[in-house]
């Protein structure tokens, strides 16, 4: 696993987090950041995918 994978993981449990705490108290802007993070946090990740499936190919 490399660092953005990692990263993008941890930015979508962040996301998750402010969704949640979000809803929970009626705070529609920590929601959408909330759901913004995540989105973030899946785009990183999915880099980090990419990223590793180049190098096993090449290496």
């Amino acid at each position: 696993m490399n660092k953005d994978q990692v990263k993008g993981v941890a930015q979508k449990v962040k996301g998750k987090l402010n969704e949640t705490v979000g809803k929970a108290t009626g705070n529609k802007s920590q929601e959408l950041k909330g759901d913004l993070q995540q989105v973030g946090g899946g785009l990183r990740q999915s880099y980090g995918d990419a990223k590793a499936r180049i190098k096993r190919s090449i290496g």
